[in-house]
């Protein structure tokens, strides 16, 4: 495989100034006998042939570009270029060139001077002169500019097209114009060739203005744009050869536009960076072509005067106090006429839009003043008026200042409303009149509207809000609470009539989708207040009557909002679905959608799909009882027959898990004295237990209550690892405890094997071995019987617990004994899954009197 890094394009610049492809092979520096020295070798990567043989000469201008590119010339017309495929690679012939001209391999261009052949023509003629004047003058301009005069237009516009395929070539006619003060001479023969409607004259003196700008140099763009030279530049630049009659840009200029002072400006310098700006926009967006993808870089001077001009203009403005001062108050005194208050705004617009070219913490400064001086209540005032043209530009300043700081909006919006407490007036809020202009676009195709959408999102979105501010609940609470039935009027009002829309006309169709955009975008982000408005407004009930719509891109909406509703997974959301029914408009919508191959009926599709895989077993539940019936005969797909499948297995678990309650039911392992469980502690266990564990948050959820079935049978693990008890002694405390029954750790004499007394339970732990029941049941009555010599008190009825122990076991020896075993390996295994392997216990209960 070859070396990557060697891999060139080999390129030539043609006589239309041009870059041509001459192929892709692979570069190296080799010697080359033919040409007598180091030369470098282009082969083609397809078959080896030669692209390129050049031999590196020590007089030749090689320039470096773009770390990947080389450029030099040969010849008088010869123009190469070598783009690298690799940086190293470049680096590496670079270096093999720099080697030979004895240069440090860390410049971009390896010559300075250019015509050496002159130079050494002028020392053997003797002319040459050793002064500083004359070194000076062939180190920076070795042109030898023609003479301004008719008869040389030619040669000079060919002159300068040619330097401008090379930096060096460039840089050293730029200095050659810049010393010979060669400008104003152009301009002069400018007004010759006009006078005396020379044509082919204007047009070379076009060809030769636009290669000035092309040489990309600060100090000639300086001499074109001071103000004697300006209009006779922009006369040189109508005159394209390439159109039929040349264009009026002078007369635009002079005549129809007008610089209008706003304002009283005072400072001269601003009034110059204005003036001078706006040519210079003009001269690069209307009268210079465009450029071409070699000749990008070359305006790059250019845009970077009119970007810092701007920036210095809103620097010179935003100095003036009184400036912004007066602009400010006049902007929001109500007896300001409508056409002196656009007049104003158009100002602020232009200032905001300058400030696009600010860095960051300058931007901020400036944005920090114009809202100490009320720029939004000037917005607020500018929304409020009768004047379309006034919305208009409050909009746009609305939207500078949410671009930059959404934070300034939403705490001027709290500031409102902490102010209007008092008169409970909330439709002159800002967000209020903001939303009514998205709602009364009289534009058909809603481009404020659209405008005002995204401002909105936003503004909305909890991303961008500061959490040390605490902005998400006071602004969420504010807009919600004071804005929400704003926005959602429109949409409640032309779903008044749950069969079909009230209007259906194409723009509101357009404007109940953007409302719906956002309610959507609201689910996903404000889980709490978006949720409490749906349910309080039944909002997606009304909703749905969107799906009757005729235009299909409303009916879409509609079901995204649905959908995203279902895809919170909030069992509230789903209980709301189930009680309203509000799968019924969909399954029409369904049906009418014909049967396949179009949007809207795949979208339904893949909502009930999506309910399927994310296994939403009470929307599940809900679907099949309640519409089954009509979706079984969809067969094109396998949605609804799955969703059948996924509820018969969801009802044969639910079935399962019943059959194995009342098994554990049956084959319980406390066996209850009649005498110690009377009849109110029997109604205990139907009744909701005031110690159970529960889960609460924000919202409402049902209290889960804990028995002792259900933690003997699939639940102990899982209350275990609720509670935090991992040891077979809690495991049977907890059991107690949850059915009401507390500890009581008491002894019946200080003496180490006394059994432990819990309202006369006693609990005894024996682990099972080999040796028969009738040897376990021996210790047990021997264990009872150490403990009656300890307390006499209770010797009788030990005896009597003796004989029932024996006499019980000896009837259930096959069954009882079998299942406790069982049993308690299960409980074992669960509960004391992290415990050391040992021998498995065995919970024995004997129930004795208080």
């Amino acid at each position: 495989m070859a070396d990557t890094r060697r891999r060139v394009k080999v390129y030539t610049l043609n006589e239309d100034r041009q870059w041509d492809d001459c192929g892709t092979g692979h570069v190296s520096a080799v010697y080359t006998e033919r040409l007598k020295g180091l030369s470098l070798q282009v082969r083609a990567e397809q078959d080896g042939s030669l692209l390129l043989e050049s031999r590196i000469l020590s007089d030749t201008a090689y320039q470096k570009q773009q770390e990947t590119l080389i450029v030099w010339s040969e010849g008088e017309n010869t123009d190469l270029a070598l783009s690298f495929q690799e940086k190293a690679g470049c680096d590496e012939i670079w270096e093999k060139i720099c080697e030979v001209q004895g240069k440090d391999p860390s410049v971009d261009i390896t010559q300075d001077i250019g015509d050496v052949d002159e130079e050494d023509d002028e020392i053997a003629s003797g002319s040459f002169d050793n002064s500083n004047g004359s070194l000076q003058r062939q180190s920076t301009s070795p042109y030898v500019l023609p003479a301004c005069e008719l008869g040389e237009l030619e040669e000079i516009a060919d002159l300068f097209s040619s330097a401008l395929t090379s930096l060096v070539r460039r840089e050293q006619l730029a200095r050659a114009i810049e010393e010979s003060d060669y400008i104003p001479k152009l301009l002069t023969l400018f007004h010759t060739c006009e006078d005396l409607e020379n044509t082919d004259g204007l047009h070379r003196l076009y060809e030769i203005m636009k290669s000035i700008f092309l040489l990309n140099k600060s100090s000639l763009f300086d001499v074109l744009l001071q103000e004697g030279n300006i209009m006779d530049v922009v006369g040189c630049l109508e005159h394209d050869p390439a159109l039929m009659e040349p264009q009026k840009h002078r007369e635009y200029l002079l005549r129809e536009v007008s610089f209008k002072e706003v304002l009283p400006i005072q400072n001269p310098d601003l009034k110059r960076k204005i003036h001078q700006t706006f040519r210079l926009q003009y001269i690069q967006d209307v009268v210079l072509p465009t450029p071409s993808v070699f000749e990008e870089n070359m305006l790059s001077t250019l845009s970077s005067l009119i970007f810092f001009n701007k920036a210095e203009i809103v620097h010179l403005v935003q100095s003036d106090e009184n400036l912004l001062s007066l602009m400010f108050t006049q902007l929001r005194e109500e007896s300001t006429a409508d056409e002196r208050r656009r007049e104003l705004a158009g100002f602020v617009r232009e200032l905001c839009s300058l400030s696009q070219t600010l860095q960051p913490a300058a931007r901020d400064d400036f944005f920090r003043r114009l809202s100490e001086l009320g720029v939004l209540p000037a917005v607020e005032m500018l929304l409020a008026s009768d004047d379309t043209q006034s919305h208009k530009l409050a909009i746009d300043v609305f939207a500078h200042v949410v671009e930059h700081s959404p934070s300034m909006v939403r705490d001027f919006a709290h500031h409102e409303m902490n102010e209007s407490c008092t008169d409970g007036d909330d439709d002159l809020f800002l967000l209020n009149l903001v939303i009514e202009q998205m709602i009364c676009d009289p534009d058909p195709e809603l481009s404020c509207a659209m405008q005002l959408t995204g401002l909105l999102r936003v503004l909305l979105d909890p991303e961008n809000m500061m959490p040390n501010k605490n902005e998400k609940t006071e602004f969420l609470g504010f807009f919600y609470r004071n804005c929400m039935h704003v926005l959602m009027a429109p949409l409640l009002a032309n779903t008044a009539d749950e069969k079909r829309p009230g209007k259906d006309d194409y723009q509101t169709a357009h404007l109940l989708s953007l409302i719906l955009d956002l309610v959507t975008f609201s689910v996903e982000h404000h889980t709490y207040h978006v949720k409490n408005y749906i349910l309080n407004k039944d909002l997606l009930r009304r909703v749905l009557v969107l799906l009757n719509s005729k235009h299909t891109f409303l009916s879409l909406a509609a079901l995204r909002f649905m959908r995203r509703i279902i895809s919170t997974k909030d069992e509230f959301y789903n209980r709301y679905i189930i009680k309203g029914d509000l799968f019924d408009p969909v399954v029409e919508a369904l049906f009418r959608s014909a049967k396949r191959y179009n949007l809207l009926n795949s979208t339904i599709l893949e909502t009930f799909e999506y309910i399927r895989v994310e296994d939403i077993k009470s929307l599940i539940e809900y679907i099949v009882e309640k519409h089954y019936k009509r979706l079984q005969s969809i067969e094109y797909v396998k949605t609804f027959s799955r969703l059948k499948l996924r509820y018969d297995q969801q009802k044969n678990r639910e079935n399962h898990k019943l059959t194995i309650s009342d098994s554990s039911e049956q084959n319980h392992r406390f066996r209850r004295d009649a005498r110690s469980m009377e009849e109110e502690e029997e109604l205990w266990f139907e009744k909701d237990d005031d110690d159970a564990l529960t889960f609460t948050s924000g919202d409402s959820f049902e209290t889960q209550k804990i028995n002792i079935d259900s933690i003997l049978e699939g639940d102990k693990a899982e209350v275990t690892k609720k509670l935090g008890l991992n040891a077979e002694d809690k495991v049977v405390e907890n059991v107690l405890k949850s059915n009401g029954i507390e500890s009581e750790k008491t002894t019946s004499a200080p003496c180490e094997d006394d059994v432990t007394v819990k309202n006369g339970l006693v609990g005894l732990v024996d682990y099972s071995d080999d040796e028969s029941e009738e040897e376990e049941d021996t210790s047990i009555v021997a264990d009872v019987a150490d403990a009656n010599k300890t307390n006499p008190s209770i010797t009788g009825e030990s005896e009597t617990l003796k004989d029932k122990v024996v006499a019980n076991d000896a009837e259930n020896k096959d069954t009882e004994t079998q299942d406790l075993d069982m049993n308690d390996d299960k409980v074992a295994n669960e509960v004391c899954s992290d415990e050391p392997a040992r021998k498995k216990p065995r919970l024995l209960e004997v129930v004795t009197d208080d």
